[in-house]
């Protein structure tokens, strides 16, 4: 849900984030009191639902990580997708990822996972910085199997309050809607909130412990330890192979999602699930949202998704000369840098008919 209006979201946080910046040397500490009171970020993001809007009147500093976790998983959704006939292209339109998102494909299932697990991610560490007055360093209990002459309590990643804080903003979208039992709509926002569940458990599920040593001379006689959050591209590897292998769902007599496939194991609250096929990704259709593959380069060795067989959809491809800027003839200089020269190259590419 928070894609669906992350890069309208993101920059109306900026200019309204620049904006009480600007204040805060013009005013004295009662009137931007006055200022922040008075809500005006707010009050001009479009896009946020009832809660959602209260919940960014009562924590205004929360805001800009939102819109930064939101932006992470933008950037996670297109390197992972980027050898795939769906690349995770955003359009100019009022919803992100346009009509694509309206389809409850295994597309729109990841896509709501690696919002709700940017939100995490952001907001967890933006509370290990000190940045938010609501929530400090993680608390987490100390691990059982933490050897006794280790020290726990290094300042570490807030995972806690991130996960309940996502899970209150993120998903109040869907919780405020209400649809008749056993109907689309209501298939769609339980698979919503699925993904977004999924997408929070794997931030959880890999995060680990991480040590700093303490002793004369490096001799790690003493250790420092804290929760730390596993660096997003993995969080992204992670959520790109539960994509690969996503439930397909169906409502059941009750108003329930169930596996379409019996045969198959149920999906549990860290799978992603979807209830509609992808749409057909190699032509360009304004129904569906397709952009199509036409213009997208292609690898002519590859027999992989990025291969142009696969990604030209048969169609074929055009070959041409492009030249290429890349560092070369790098030297290290003691002490201690690398300096390297610009070299230009020409080389053959592959491009979609």
């Amino acid at each position: 849900p928070l894609l669906l209006n992350s890069e309208k979201l993101i920059r109306e946080i900026s200019c309204c984030r620049d904006w009480l910046e600007q204040k805060k040397t013009a005013f004295s500490v009662v009137s931007m009191a006055y200022i922040i009171g008075a809500q005006p970020l707010c009050s001009q993001l479009v896009g946020l639902s009832q809660g959602q809007k209260k919940l960014c009147q009562l924590y205004q500093d929360h805001m800009q990580y939102i819109g930064e976790g939101a932006k992470t998983g933008i950037r996670e959704c297109q390197y992972q997708f980027r050898h795939r006939r769906w690349n995770c292209s955003t359009v100019d339109n009022s919803s992100v990822f346009g009509r694509v998102m309206q389809i409850g494909s295994r597309e729109t299932a990841f896509t709501y996972a690696i919002s709700a697990a940017g939100v995490v991610n952001a907001v967890s560490r933006a509370c290990r910085e000190g940045e938010l007055s609501s929530c400090g360093c993680s608390r987490a209990a100390r691990p059982k199997d933490l050897p006794r002459d280790w020290l726990w309590g290094g300042c570490g990643d807030n995972l806690n309050y991130g996960y309940r804080f996502s899970k209150e903003f993120v998903d109040a979208r869907e919780r405020e809607k209400s649809y008749p039992k056993g109907s689309y709509e209501s298939a769609r926002l339980m698979m919503n909130l699925h993904n977004n569940e999924a997408g929070r458990r794997t931030v959880s599920d890999l995060a680990h412990v991480s040590c700093k040593c303490h002793g004369v001379s490096g001799s790690c006689s003493l250790k420092t330890c804290w929760l730390q959050l596993a660096d997003f591209r993995k969080v992204g590897d992670a959520l790109k192979e539960k994509y690969d292998s996503a439930a397909a769902m169906k409502l059941n007599s009750r108003g329930k999602l169930v596996q379409m496939h019996s045969k198959f194991n149920p999906p549990t609250s860290h799978d992603l699930v979807y209830i509609e096929s992808s749409p057909d990704y190699c032509l360009k259709n304004q129904s569906t949202g397709s952009l199509g593959t036409v213009g997208r380069l292609c690898n002519k060795t590859s027999e992989g998704m990025d291969g142009c067989e696969l990604m030209c959809c048969g169609r074929g491809y055009d070959q041409y000369k492009a030249q290429i800027v890349e560092r070369c003839h790098c030297k290290f200089h003691w002490c201690c840098y690398v300096k390297c020269k610009r070299c230009t190259k020409t080389v053959d590419q592959f491009v979609c008919k």
